[in-house]
């Protein structure tokens, strides 16, 4: 028998996201068929203060431009980038 292997992402947080979250990043489980939603939900669920941030971010998955139905594998790099301001 297979020993239990845990399927996780990494999700880093930038600017707000950051300070909404309390750490620069962190390793989160990962249900298969997840989305970048799904990961969102789970990380607002352990850092509640994320939620604002949250809602207005926009996601790379591996360094890439993501949708909130944008599938994640495992393994793969979640960023939350709050909007900045400025030029």
């Amino acid at each position: 028998m297979e020993p239990h292997v845990e399927r996780t992402v990494t999700v880093r947080y930038w600017a707000a996201a950051r300070e909404g979250a309390g750490v620069d990043s962190e390793q989160l489980p990962l249900e298969r068929g997840a989305t970048v939603s799904d990961v969102v939900v789970a990380a607002v669920a352990a850092h509640p203060a994320l939620a604002r941030v949250a809602d207005v971010a926009t996601f790379l998955v591996d360094g890439r431009a993501a949708r909130r139905d944008t599938a994640v594998a495992e393994g793969a790099t979640v960023e939350v980038l709050p909007p900045f301001a400025g030029g």
